[in-house]
């Protein structure tokens, strides 16, 4: 199916319309936040469902309970998402935690009027390719990529859901509320993941016993993540993510990018990213 069948153009962007209806859109739109939600802001295959556990692990202490009970798009929903206004997300206790995908440009009124916390996370674009590529062969809600040049080039010219990586990365990191975002990388957590959960959890305001901070570490690692059934997207039917085809949790490296690209997809990718990274003052963790 094509991109006028499957998506809704929403302020620009592409959005898959199966997830993200009007009346979601909607209801973010008119979303209340309150100064301590917590707000995890990522491009798309970028860490989202890492920092889906990672997040309310830190919140609970340590307790298992709510990432061995709740899926994570319930337990960190999606505000864009066509769950979010079924889950009566306004009675949620404070400190509550949300995902979202959306550009900075793209938040609604209330985000800027009591900025709440946002944890931004960010990976190395050419792994967002890779594992982009290899999800939108699986998912029915997305159109097929077709050849890896050919999604090479949509990517790069943000012809994929919600638009371009370097838009999306060039707005958050150009905001002014930079006391409120915390900017955190795939690479960091992957290098190390419990300095990475000390750092998020001071942001936080939660202070945790380092025996602690090393549970968590445990448990969100790639290969237990795998195996939480409430993690790893095994519960949602065939015909909308076909599992046979890509394990959602392919394989949770960085670096991946060399064993898919080829030297010439490579270069061209070096040659955009140059391009329109060229006045950005940021060390990057895969520059």
């Amino acid at each position: 199916m094509t991109e006028v069948e499957l998506y809704t153009v929403y302020k620009g962007v592409y959005m898959p319309t199966l997830l993200h209806p009007p009346e979601s859109l909607k209801f973010y739109e008119e979303f209340c936040f309150r100064p301590d939600d917590v707000l995890i802001v990522t491009y798309p295959k970028s860490g989202t469902t890492w920092m889906q556990d990672v997040a309310p692990l830190i919140q609970s202490g340590g307790d298992l309970v709510p990432i061995e009970t709740v899926p994570n798009w319930d337990r960190v929903p999606w505000l864009e998402e066509h769950r979010a206004h079924q889950l009566n997300l306004e009675q949620r206790p404070s400190p509550r935690l949300f995902a979202t995908h959306f550009h900075y440009d793209m938040m609604p009124p209330s985000y800027f009027s009591v900025k709440p916390k946002v944890i931004y996370v960010m990976r190395n674009p050419k792994d967002v390719f890779t594992s982009s590529f290899h999800y939108y062969g699986m998912a029915s809600f997305l159109v097929n990529p077709g050849t890896q040049s050919d999604f090479l080039h949509k990517f790069l010219e943000g012809k994929v859901m919600f638009g371009s990586w370097f838009d999306h990365i060039r707005g958050w990191l150009g905001t002014r509320e930079k006391e409120r975002i915390l900017y955190i990388s795939y690479e960091e957590m992957i290098a190390d993941l419990t300095a990475s959960i000390t750092k998020m959890a001071q942001f936080m305001d939660k202070a945790l016993h380092p025996e602690v901070v090393e549970k968590i570490a445990e448990s969100c690692v790639f290969h237990n993540m795998k195996r939480n059934k409430m993690s790893n997207y095994s519960t949602v039917p065939t015909e909308f993510m076909d599992q046979s085809k890509s394990s959602f949790f392919r394989k949770g490296i960085s670096g991946d990018w060399k064993n898919q690209l080829t030297v010439s997809e490579s270069e061209y990718f070096d040659s955009v990213y140059k391009d329109k990274m060229k006045d950005v003052k940021y060390n990057f963790a895969w520059d």
